[in-house]
């Protein structure tokens, strides 16, 4: 049959209509652009992968996005205010223990290699992508920033000097990175976590603590 005489009897809002709905959500592409990047990197974060993964035509992704760019941009905006809301949560006192909210820190910073192994290892594509983007580098810049301003605030309090605030907060930050890629990956089981955190836990928390003095019989 002619291809001109077959487009004639279809339905052209049948032909169509993929291209026409947008079907998904921006946030669907995004959550998708996210997991392709935790599966392969940035270089797998194609528009046609991705739509592949979601079963659909790139047309639902034209409602959403101009290009590529923007959906990368729009991506990496998502991840920065998220990141920079849960340091903003975690800066109120919950306890009057600053031992307790350091290990509580701890345990958040960490829990990317348990709950959110996910954004552990999309994190780590960033850093990648970071060293060859200048735009992402400053945007990293940023973000370890307000981290480093929320490690600062609770080792201040646990030892009281603003400078030896400032060297354990990196040192704190350093071995979280360091974690993150130990425990990225797929082998990495919940006691290697375990004993991360008790390693950090140990020298960077405990360890720098001011003994009490002896109470007076």
């Amino acid at each position: 049959m002619p291809e001109r005489t077959k487009n004639l009897k279809e339905p052209a809002r049948k032909s169509r209509k993929p291209l026409e709905s947008p079907r998904l959500t921006r946030d669907d592409w995004l959550d998708a652009a996210f997991l392709a990047v935790v599966e392969g990197g940035f270089d797998k974060a194609r528009v046609l992968t991705i739509a592949d993964a979601l079963g659909v035509t790139r047309g639902s992704f034209y409602w959403h996005f101009t290009d590529h760019a923007d959906l990368l941009a729009a991506l990496l905006a998502r991840w920065k205010e998220r990141e920079i809301e849960l340091d903003k949560s975690l800066r109120p006192d919950v306890s009057k223990d600053p031992v307790v909210e350091l290990e509580r820190l701890l345990e958040k910073a960490l829990a990317h290699a348990g709950t959110d192994l996910e954004n552990m290892r999309f994190e780590l594509a960033l850093r990648g992508l970071g060293r060859r983007d200048a735009d992402v580098a400053a945007m990293l810049v940023e973000v370890d920033r307000a981290r480093m301003r929320l490690f600062e605030y609770k080792f201040q309090r646990l030892t009281g000097s603003s400078q030896k605030a400032t060297e354990l907060a990196a040192l704190f930050y350093l071995a979280i990175v360091g974690s993150y890629q130990a425990l990225s990956r797929p082998s990495s089981s919940h006691e290697v976590k375990e004993f991360l955190m008790g390693v950090i836990a140990n020298y960077l928390i405990h360890q720098q603590a001011p003994v009490a003095a002896p109470k007076r019989r």
